[in-house]
């Protein structure tokens, strides 16, 4: 693998997005590798604790924006929501404990992931953003699912609405993050969280988890394939031409519909 990194130490898996250069932007083979990982070390019995972070300047700024104005015709684009799904659902339920470590930014389909996670980490000044909006999108990756269970459908509304970019801070007084330590602090969080960790009955967390997630199940799996059809017709629709469009030429859109 070279757009993702897996090293195990102990009964801790970490796993980190690699493609620095691109702000780690979820491609298709990035996130090919990562659904791949993730199988991988939810199968892995002597595994307990799962960290998920990005290499270089950022967690991940979501969707590749470049693939995503390539030509990919409506079969092409389904199979890339259907390994987006996977992706959510397999980290959102695996057996082990997850860790998501956010610096720099975590926006669009990099904030879900990360969302999907059972402990929420941040730095003061990480800037997370649901900003599907300003390219005429819905969320995807499971993000409206994340959004609710962790602030409700009034409040994961108006931040899908709203699109804004708050920092670690302001996410973590939401309920977005649990979490928000000051800059460059994020990796000893998490080395401090795991050592909590450990002096706890993690299997019996584990379980826990387990069952929590099996009720929850059927609402995620109904969420994505709502946000896979959505995105599709969004992705034709004429808001989205002109949010793109408006990207390209770094302006504000004018949406019309």
């Amino acid at each position: 693998m070279n757009n993702v990194l897996c090293s195990i130490e102990g009964e801790t898996a970490y796993i980190q997005l690699n493609r620095p250069e691109a702000m780690n932007t979820l491609n298709t083979p990035l996130m090919k590798e990562l659904c791949s990982c993730l199988k991988q070390v939810s199968r892995n019995d002597e595994i307990n604790i799962v960290v998920l972070s990005g290499e270089g300047p950022a967690f991940s700024a979501g969707g590749d924006i470049k693939e995503i104005m390539s030509s990919l015709d409506d079969k092409q684009f389904e199979s890339v929501m259907d390994t987006i799904s996977e992706i959510a659902l397999i980290f959102f339920s695996m057996p082990k404990l997850t860790i998501a470590a956010i610096h720099g930014v975590a926006a669009g389909l990099g904030l879900s992931i990360a969302l999907a996670a059972d402990f929420v980490l941040c730095e003061t000044d990480s800037k997370l953003a649901m900003n599907f909006i300003g390219l005429g999108l819905i969320p995807d990756g499971g993000g409206h699912f994340m959004l609710e269970r962790r602030i409700g459908a009034v409040k994961a509304k108006k931040v899908i609405w709203d699109g804004k970019v708050m920092s670690g801070a302001e996410a973590a007084e939401m309920g977005l993050a649990d979490r928000a330590v000051a800059s460059g602090l994020v990796e000893t969080e998490v080395a401090y969280l795991i050592r909590e960790l450990e002096h706890k009955p993690v299997h019996a967390m584990i379980k826990t988890k387990k069952i929590m997630a099996d009720i929850n199940r059927p609402q995620l799996l109904k969420t994505l394939e709502l946000e896979k059809h959505g995105q599709l017709k969004m992705r034709q629709s004429q808001d989205h031409k002109e949010g793109m469009q408006a990207f390209l030429e770094k302006r504000k859109p004018v949406f019309n519909q």
